[in-house]
């Protein structure tokens, strides 16, 4: 009753149910907790608090902790790619992709609040896959597609004349991944963004043949 009157059967329904959300949001900030703290250091209730939901609707959107990580690190690869994408598909010239790849993955290195979070697969994936087959799944894949991605660049630069016609597209590569990942893990251990730009750039003149 309120006021004398009943409530409607309408109003016990709408308060039944769970408060809406937005899932994409919700993984982004359970991202944003596992990349603070690592897999093993987050707990269910760190991502509750992080995303505003209690645990019983956590577990009913997304599944478990494991669950939603699998989610979080399938989400950050797919944002990775565009990234990627963008930066080499366009009429730029071969460094000036390179570059384009490697500044855009500094500012997502150091794009979060307080010292830099570096990437992060290379933050929160690569201890966690050495015991878990889906992640060290997801994360193998992720590599290989990022591998591919430069041969491709690698192998236009090559038919397009910036690149001599014997270059060594896969090794190339698997050199311009390599960098990335040192520039994560540089980044993740307090080195200076200008210092890990210079460092990229020195990096993109070696693979064009500087």
């Amino acid at each position: 009753m309120r006021d004398g009157t009943k409530i409607s059967a309408t109003e016990k329904r709408s308060r039944g149910r769970p408060r809406a959300y937005d899932p994409q949001a919700a993984l982004a900030q359970a991202r944003d907790a596992f990349w603070k703290a690592g897999y093993a250091g987050t707990s269910l209730d760190d991502i509750a608090a992080a995303t505003g939901m209690n645990r019983p609707s956590l577990r009913a959107a997304f599944g478990d902790k494991h669950g939603i990580y699998l989610r979080t690190l399938a989400d950050y690869w797919a944002s990775k790619f565009e990234l990627m994408h963008a930066a080499l598909d366009g009429d730029d010239r071969l460094a000036n992709s390179l570059m384009k790849v490697y500044d855009a993955s500094l500012a997502l290195y150091f794009g979060g609040e307080g010292p830099a979070r570096g990437c992060f697969v290379v933050g929160t994936a690569i201890t966690a896959a050495h015991a878990d087959v889906e992640v060290q799944q997801l994360v193998t894949e992720g590599f290989l597609t990022l591998d591919a991605a430069f041969a491709r660049r690698f192998e236009r630069a090559k038919t397009e004349g910036e690149l001599a016609a014997a270059a060594d597209a896969t090794t190339l590569a698997l050199l311009a991944t390599a960098t990335l990942q040192s520039l994560a893990v540089r980044a993740r251990t307090g080195a200076a963004r200008a210092s890990l730009r210079a460092m990229a750039r020195k990096m993109v003149d070696t693979l064009c043949g500087g």
